[in-house]
Order: C-alpha cells, then sequence, then structure tokens
C-alpha cells in the first residue's frame, strides 16, 4: 500500500490550497473499507489530526482549529483522499500527511509541505 500526498506549497495568509492524497495497492475493493485522514505536524509540535472521513464518505470529524475552513472528502473510485483548505492562517503552517486506518491497521503517506506565510 502507498499513499502519496500533493498540493503542498507556499501560500499568503487567508489563500487557499488543496491537498490530494492518491492511494495504490488496496486490494480491489478494499479501499472504501479504511477510513481516512489528514495529520499534520508543526516543527516542535505532536503530529495531530485535522481532520477525518469514513469509509463511505458519510461521516467527517475536524478538530476544532480548522472547523469551518477545511474540508475533507473522499473518491473511491480514484482511490483519492482531498483536504480543502480555505482561510489560511500562519498557525496551519506544518508538514501535512494522509493515512488510512481499518482496526489496527495503519498506513502512512510521506507528507507534503503547507507553509502560509505573508
Amino acid at each position: 500500500v502507498q499513499l502519496v500526498e500533493s498540493g503542498g506549497g507556499l501560500v499568503q495568509p487567508g489563500g487557499s490550497l488543496r491537498l490530494s492524497c492518491a492511494a495504490s495497492g488496496f486490494p480491489t475493493g478494499t479501499f472504501s473499507t479504511y477510513a481516512m485522514n489528514w495529520y499534520r505536524q508543526a516543527p516542535g509540535k505532536e503530529r495531530e489530526l485535522v481532520a477525518s472521513i469514513s469509509g463511505a464518505g458519510s461521516r467527517t470529524v475536524y478538530a476544532d482549529s480548522v472547523k469551518g475552513r477545511f474540508t475533507i472528502s473522499r473518491d473511491n473510485t480514484r482511490k483519492a483522499v482531498y483536504l480543502q483548505m480555505n482561510g489560511l492562517k500562519p498557525e496551519d503552517t506544518a508538514a501535512y500527511y494522509c493515512s488510512a486506518v481499518r482496526g489496527a491497521v495503519r498506513y502512512w503517506g510521506q507528507g507534503t509541505q503547507v507553509t502560509v506565510s505573508s
């Protein structure tokens, strides 16, 4: 299984970015059985959960710090997960990681850097 994030970069405060996570290697029909999460980790801080989406995409959960600004979505046909980030703030600066989880099984991507600065 491989998760590859993309879409990070440098953006000014108030700007937007859309992160993508492309999944591969999942046996046919199993990607939708995994909940998908976006985490982030800023320098000197612990990794924190940003957003989570259920396998079918019917349930989402967000960290309080991003509610109303970030939206997680998934396309099980394309085996992809997205994080639309609007109203970005300097405190959103971090490496963002995609994660797939089902029970005790968890996979991680390599991360994509998001920097919010003027």
